[in-house]
């Protein structure tokens, strides 16, 4: 693990130094002239009331008019700031974040949410508002219980008593509300996972009558977090009562201790009203603290998250540029499973492929089809032996650079919102249209998408929700061949195609063999292997054949009648017949 995922998020804060530091200069200037205020009411009590002097009123007001327009803009100015410092570090990390979002995804099927975006969002709104002014202002706290004391040390004893306590009020507010806000947020993260899965499956559960049963699932960890956010409300709210209390109460007793002192001729009247004046300015941080506590505690937990997302995906270093590869494909004794699992799910895989041929992997379910098709495409990683194209094993390649290179047709085939163009393009948006008519023409659809209302300009909606199964998986082939990749992985490829898109397929599949690219094809259907020259059998995750196709078909024929329970002979029997 690098420096630099270490302290990726302390990196972008302190890429802000400049700007945090401006905003405590100004915050010297604007606490500095909090001050003007108090001073002018002592001053019209203690002078231009004695003396009835207009002119010396005049002056004084014009004055501090000035010094107050000057930190209001001050204010502003400081605000803008840190609105822009919040800005800046969302900027900073956003890119990273949704790049880690998506790759947490992969590795852990559990990690399906976007509670990584929610604490950068959460981070930024807490940077850019109010909550960060208390931590500028409270060091002003004892100078301004300073300058009370320069009125008088019993004043000063009155404030010093009061920001103790509030300061007291704070912290306990921190002990008592941070674990019940932190499951709070857990139970609503957790509703928030359920209810994508809800959208994700909207179909299944309308179908087959699931949705009150999801949606008890859903309500039972929603009033759970209410529950424990409402309590640790209540507590703060408490807090908050206590402390705007305490603070009314601090008022009236620096009034009521400096009215003793202006009986006794210790102090002046204007000194009392100034003494009480400094005193809310001296608090005033204090409680705004408590008051955006909450907010603090978020941004807190959103920046120990993020670190620790970012410290467990490093971002991947640049790799040097190889060229295309246009050679072979070589599996030496693979073992894999998905990242979340030690016991690997295929096991000993061994073989290679030239430029030129296709390769058709048959077997029953779970047999580890899907599971070889992620491990060529680069989503999943081998535990044991090595995947390379043209010598060069998949991880040393940039994942940019390997990605032009492959084509991947998952089983669930997903699109974007956006254009039919867009989506074949990768969404690539320097794409030439030639290009992409070339992609369409390969997968067979290029009729079928000028049959669309808009032709290659047609919006699909979110996920393609307005094409057809056939349609979106079409689609999904004309994406996997843009670019002309080397290696084409097509994980089921028909599963959802009419007559009409198997012999497209097998077209699609000739034609690429006959530009030298490489085609997996994983198959339960016989079409899918009509235009393959090798085939792999996999059983239980282990390879059981491999070679020529018709040599295989044959060899697994021969063997059906000593294993007539054999879901791999019956498999390919079926396919041969």
């Amino acid at each position: 693990m690098n420096a630099e995922a270490r302290s990726e998020v302390g990196n972008a804060l302190r890429a802000s130094t400049g700007g945090l530091a401006m905003t405590g200069l100004f915050s010297l200037f604007i606490n500095l002239l909090m001050l003007a205020s108090p001073l002018y009411m002592m001053q019209v009590y203690d002078r231009v009331l004695t003396s009835h002097s207009e002119e010396t009123l005049v002056a004084l007001t014009v004055l501090v008019i000035g010094l107050l327009l000057v930190m209001g803009i001050l204010e502003l100015i400081r605000s803008r700031i840190l609105v822009r410092i919040g800005a800046r570090i969302e900027r900073r990390l956003d890119g990273r974040v949704f790049e880690t979002l998506v790759s947490r995804s992969i590795r852990s099927a559990e990690s399906n949410d976007d509670q990584p975006l929610r604490d950068l969002r959460s981070l930024r709104e807490f940077l850019s508002g109010s909550g960060p002014f208390a931590f500028f202002d409270s060091p002003w706290v004892p100078i301004y219980i300073g300058v009370i004391y320069l009125l008088h040390p019993v004043l000063a004893l009155v404030a010093a008593v009061g920001a103790v306590f509030l300061f007291a009020v704070a912290l306990l507010n921190d002990l008592i509300t941070r674990r019940a806000l932190g499951r709070a947020s857990h139970r609503f993260s957790e509703g928030g996972v359920m209810a994508a899965a809800g959208q994700r499956n909207a179909e299944v559960l309308r179908a087959m009558g699931m949705l009150d049963g999801l949606r008890r699932r859903w309500l039972m960890r929603q009033r759970d977090g209410l529950r424990l956010q409402a309590k640790a409300s209540d507590r703060a709210g408490l807090l908050t009562a206590t402390s705007k209390t305490g603070r009314l109460v601090l008022q009236a007793a620096i009034l009521g201790a400096g009215a003793a002192l202006v009986i006794q001729e210790a102090i002046t009247p204007g000194a009392m009203i100034a003494a009480s004046i400094i005193l809310g300015r001296a608090l005033a941080p204090v409680e705004q603290a408590i008051g955006n506590w909450r907010g603090f505690v978020g941004a807190r937990a959103a920046h120990k998250r993020l670190a620790a997302l970012l410290r467990a995906h490093p971002h991947a270093q640049g790799r040097m540029a190889l060229p295309r590869a246009n050679s072979r494909l070589d599996v030496d004794h693979v073992n894999a499973g998905p990242p979340e699992m030690r016991r690997p799910v295929v096991s000993g895989l061994t073989f290679s492929l030239a430029a030129g041929e296709a390769m058709a992997v048959i077997g029953p379910s779970a047999s580890g089809k899907s599971t070889l098709a992620r491990l060529l495409v680069g989503v999943w990683q081998a535990q044991q032996g090595s995947l390379r194209l043209d010598g060069v094993a998949l991880e040393q390649w940039d994942p940019t650079d390997l990605g032009a290179q492959i084509g991947y047709l998952p089983q669930d085939v997903e699109l974007f919102d956006g254009t039919v163009a867009e989506n074949i393009a990768r969404l690539d948006e320097d794409a030439e249209p030639e290009a992409i008519v070339d992609a369409a023409k390969l997968a067979g659809c290029h009729g079928m998408i000028l049959d669309l209302p808009e032709g290659y300009n047609t919006v699909i909606g979110e996920a393609g929700s307005r094409l057809s199964g056939g349609q979106r998986q079409r689609l999904g082939l004309a994406r996997a061949v843009y670019g002309d990749p080397f290696l084409i992985v097509l994980d089921e490829p028909n599963a959802n195609l009419d007559a009409e898109g198997d012999s497209a397929l097998a077209d699609a599949v000739r034609e690429l063999k006959h530009r030298g690219r490489i085609v997996v094809v994983m198959a339960h259907r016989p079409s899918a292997i009509e235009a393959a020259d090798r085939l792999l059998v996999l059983q239980n995750g282990r390879q059981q054949a491999f070679g020529p196709k018709d040599d295989v078909l044959a060899a697994t024929t021969q063997a059906l009648p000593s294993t007539p329970s054999s879901n791999v002979a019956t498999l390919p029997r079926r396919m041969h017949s």
